[in-house]
């Protein structure tokens, strides 16, 4: 069941893209109802699958995956529209390189038998980086409550950058160290 939440995360990202590129006044309004129905699975894919106690391999590879394609998706897609611009475009490079890290040294790792277990930061990351990208939806030129919201958009956006580059720089120490370390 958890994983099939998961798998429902990801396939409302289509849904989300079209809703958010569609030529009409609801478009921001609708991306950002799927982009809040989305993320709230994050949070029940994980209580879901504790609850029941569904924890697999397959879980914890898919939920991460699932929560990078969402924020990808929401922070390309406000970039494309305007909605971040000049030093916030740097701050979603900073978040989707740091995903792309994270990811190739935890394959590095599992190739050595070792992991990167999450981190209660890094959890919280995610939960900074999925509101700062819907305060952005919220605040976009058909949002639901427009420019009123951009001051707190780009502060969260920023916050969770901050989050993100201090995850990965810790992420990449502890890599760094275990795949030192002699293999046994």
């Amino acid at each position: 069941m958890a994983n099939l939440i998961t798998l429902a995360r990801m396939a409302l990202i289509i849904p989300f893209i079209v809703a958010f590129l569609a030529n009409a006044e609801w478009n921001m309004t609708a991306a950002l109802a799927i982009f809040i129905i989305a993320s709230l699975t994050d949070f029940l894919d994980g209580w879901v699958a504790r609850a029941r106690g569904e924890t697999s391999a397959l879980g914890a590879a898919l939920d991460p995956i699932a929560d990078k394609l969402l924020i990808a998706a929401a922070f390309i897609l406000l970039v494309r529209n305007g909605v971040i611009v000049g030093a916030g475009v740097i701050a979603v490079i900073i978040i989707i390189l740091r995903e792309l890290l994270v990811s190739g040294l935890r394959e590095a790792l599992s190739a050595q038998q070792k992991t990167l277990a999450v981190t209660t930061l890094a959890k919280w990351k995610t939960t900074a980086q999925l509101v700062a990208a819907g305060l952005l939806l919220a605040a976009a030129p058909t949002g639901i409550i427009g420019e009123p919201v951009r001051p707190a958009a780009s502060a969260a956006l920023w916050i969770a950058t901050v989050m993100t580059f201090w995850t990965g720089a810790e992420y990449s120490l502890r890599a760094a160290t275990l795949l030192r370390a002699p293999q046994h």
